[in-house]
């Protein structure tokens, strides 16, 4: 349910692949997707999408139920993500809610097709986010704008959520790989020491 392609250049691209659950994750899909991104030190570029129309749901409602809404997990694979010293793009195919925001909170740039949603419903299922998810979130859009999304519940439209500057982008389905591909283009093709050294300068030596 987890798809990883690496490239002859150093693109791993990572898709979640499990469209008739909204891409819901369950802990093997987080397991490995942990893994994915702790390999993942020697990629000079990291595309992060899904299949269908939903990027992610967040986590699938029975194994939530179970114990994974509070999971570690979640946080080991924002924490990993976060970690690359590589430029990571998410490239949203759709809706992302839930604990889903953590590892696209982690990623430098993230594109969204126009008809994408953003929602984190924690007050009402009754669970804290995880706990870099608000300080991510609040760096991106300010206090006030995470507040509404996480303490107000909010769902965010895709052209809202670009102009808050929580996505980056709005681009057409059909253009969405492709123009996440261009935005690594000169990454991929740059000496490693100097794409790294220009992202460590852009996240201000932190990542």
């Amino acid at each position: 349910m987890i798809e990883l392609e690496i490239s002859e250049d150093g693109l791993w691209t990572v898709v979640l692949n499990r469209p008739e659950k909204a891409n819901s994750l369950t802990t093997g899909m987080l397991e490995e997707l942990v893994d994915i991104a702790t390999k993942a030190r020697d990629a000079r570029g990291l595309i992060l999408t899904g299949r269908g129309k939903v990027f992610s749901a967040g986590a699938d409602l029975e194994e939530a139920r179970a114990g994974l809404a509070t999971s570690p997990l979640w946080e080991q694979l924002s924490s990993a993500m976060a970690e690359l010293s590589c430029l990571k793009v998410a490239a949203l195919n759709g809706t992302l809610a839930g604990g889903a925001n953590g590892m696209v909170l982690a990623c430098d740039i993230r594109l969204a097709v126009p008809t994408a949603k953003f929602f984190y419903p924690v007050m009402k299922l009754g669970y804290l986010p995880q706990p870099s998810d608000a300080g991510r979130m609040r760096d991106l859009i300010g206090p006030a704008r995470t507040k509404m999304i996480l303490a107000g519940g909010q769902k965010i439209e895709a052209p809202e959520a670009c102009a808050w500057g929580l996505v980056d982008r709005l681009v057409e389905p059909e253009d969405l790989m492709q123009a996440a591909c261009d935005l690594l283009a000169d990454a991929l093709a740059a000496k490693p020491e100097i794409a790294s050294g220009i992202l460590d300068m852009c996240r201000g030596g932190t990542r």
